[in-house]
């Protein structure tokens, strides 16, 4: 029969056996911020001019890492006897570190500082969700582009291509709303559910009609027709956004009305 002292022994072992949950595979990295140099090197081991330290919050203190290519650990306290230094080198802003060298794994994957700030391990899972996720806004764009009014599309591409929209027959508009809605789609759906886009391009229109006169130091809205004032800008502020916001007040509304009848 087991003493009380052997049991408690073999229930602490068991405890201590963990299944190794690392994927065996070779792993991709890629330095970040498009930088692709013909050889970019990262620091392997510590040094107190280089620190290389990876605070493990189980054990509760800082461990000196280094990459010794004989060795099965990228911590120093786990490394016996004599170790091989080996060089952690991007060529062309890419690394690929293969199934076989799993300390080197670990130590870019999950201790290194630079993880993250300097590099990345590429994620083919992570990757085809960002893809993925381009790819539906990228049709939503696309539908909304495609259901746009003529109004609404000129007054998205204004931000874009400014006071040239005017000239643009309504075929150009649709193309290039088209083109706009599959280069970059998140800013497409942002300006297409701005109120404050199409009302801003309203003002521009009615100006450009000379239905509405802004002085010329662009602080002052009138009608055209009689000169009277109808708001003033607030100073720094860009005069349509303010024409915009102003178009939403009481007065402002009655404005609207008036100058949409004038365009009909």
């Amino acid at each position: 029969m087991e003493t009380k002292e052997k049991k408690a022994t073999a229930k602490t072992a068991a405890k201590e056996i963990k299944k190794d949950t690392w994927e065996i595979k070779d792993r991709y990295y890629h330095l970040l911020n498009g930088k692709s140099p013909l050889t970019f090197r990262i620091n392997s081991k510590h040094s107190s001019r280089k620190p290389l330290m990876y605070f493990d919050e189980a054990k509760g203190y800082n461990r000196e890492l280094r990459y010794a290519t004989n060795m099965k650990s990228p911590f120093v306290d786990e490394q016996i006897g004599s170790v091989t230094l080996g060089h952690v080198v991007f060529v062309d802003g890419v690394l690929m570190v293969p199934k076989s060298d799993i300390a080197l794994q670990k130590l870019l994957s999950l201790y290194h500082p630079n993880r993250n700030a300097l590099y990345s391990e590429k994620d083919d899972v992570q990757e085809a969700t960002d893809d993925l996720d381009y790819l539906e806004l990228e049709i939503e764009a696309l539908n909304a582009a495609a259901t746009m009014d003529v109004d609404q599309a000129e007054a998205i591409l204004r931000v874009e291509s400014g006071s040239s929209v005017s000239k643009m027959s309504s075929k150009e508009l649709k193309r290039d709303l088209m083109l706009f809605a599959r280069s970059n789609p998140s800013l497409f759906i942002e300006l297409a559910n701005d109120e404050n886009v199409t009302l801003r391009n309203f003002g521009i229109r009615a100006t450009e009609a000379n239905i509405l006169g802004l002085s010329q130091d662009q602080r002052t809205f009138t009608w055209a027709s009689n000169g009277r004032k109808l708001m003033n800008v607030p100073f720094d502020e860009n005069p349509y956004s303010a024409l915009a916001a102003w178009f939403k007040t009481d007065e402002g509304v009655e404005v609207y009305k008036s100058i949409e009848k004038k365009f009909k």
